[in-house]
């Protein structure tokens, strides 16, 4: 895969900008007032931050951002500085304390020894170049913001391969979805009409015996993340939805998906622009995902 490249996006109401540095990084997906998100996690080893908020049952009904990071758990502390930029915009649910943006955080694992880990700095630089006038139409993809340090077919180690941050959209008339991805999965990137193999099966075997030799658990090193956004009008369950067919993209694209070595999850946004059904647009969000991971690196490319 190269360094990056730009890629148009042309679902309004949305900014994407990236902090990077060797071996990791985070990106920033920013969104217009009036958006509303939900998640869903379908992997076994997933780092999080302020998921439980979009479920359709809790209060908050905006979001404000949504973050994609490296450096596992400790990446996470990044969505601070992205709160701190917001607030500094006057955005977030209003308290009696004052304005509390709401920022979702997926995290993957890139972590390796003396390697930066992104922080509260990071995340608001990310921010801030969202915000850019640049930031609203296009992104940058490959290995940079929360994909530097991404890698696919992990189960093959030493022949791992990039996997990197990627971009796709699916549009229907007026109806847009768009999907990025950071892939940093355990299982292999399909290529288009490539039939599913098992041979990581005995990846899953190899780890098995070794957790009942040692009595250690399997090394939960993969995950691939998420943020897919629409102009759809839609409420908080319809993102739920949103989400699902997200993950049906993944299953398509990786084999195999959602293991218990793996941490993924998605996010899914809408900012209300265009009146549409929710499987319509589900089916796009799964078309866009699967599009999104079928372009970064495969083992044979």
């Amino acid at each position: 895969m190269a360094a990056f490249r730009a890629l148009e996006v042309s679902v309004p109401g949305v900014g994407i900008g990236h902090w990077s540095t060797e071996g990791t990084g985070c990106t920033v997906v920013l969104f217009a007032e009036g958006a509303v998100a939900s998640a869903e996690v379908r992997g076994g080893a997933p780092a999080s931050r302020e998921l439980d908020v979009l479920d359709p049952l809790m209060t908050v009904q905006q979001v404000d951002a949504a973050l994609l990071t490296g450096g596992s758990a400790f990446g996470l502390a990044s969505a601070d500085g992205v709160m701190r930029f917001l607030a500094e915009q006057g955005r977030g649910v209003q308290t009696p304390a004052g304005r509390v943006p709401i920022v979702p955080a997926l995290g993957l694992f890139d972590l390796a020894e003396g390697t930066a880990r992104p922080d509260a700095e990071s995340g608001y630089r990310a921010a801030a170049a969202a915000a850019r006038p640049e930031g609203a139409h296009r992104v940058e993809v490959g290995l940079l913001g929360a994909g530097t340090g991404a890698r696919a077919g992990r189960w093959r180690r030493e022949e791992s391969y990039p996997g990197g941050l990627v971009y796709a959209e699916q549009r229907l008339g007026e109806l847009v979805v768009g999907a990025l991805c950071a892939v940093n999965a355990f299982g292999d990137v399909l290529a288009p009409g490539e039939a599913p193999s098992l041979d990581s099966a005995a990846a899953f075997a190899a780890l098995a015996a070794a957790e009942g030799d040692a009595g250690t658990a399997p090394p939960r090193t993969n995950t691939t993340i998420g943020v897919v956004f629409t102009n759809a009008r839609l409420d908080k369950t319809g993102c739920r939805i949103i989400a699902q067919g997200a993950h049906d993209g993944l299953a398509r694209a990786l084999q195999p998906p959602h293991t218990r070595l793996d941490g993924d999850a998605f996010i899914a946004a809408a900012t209300g622009r265009v009146e549409a059904d929710v499987d319509t647009v589900r089916l796009l969000a799964m078309t866009a995902t699967a599009r999104a991971i079928a372009c970064a690196a495969r083992k044979d490319a």
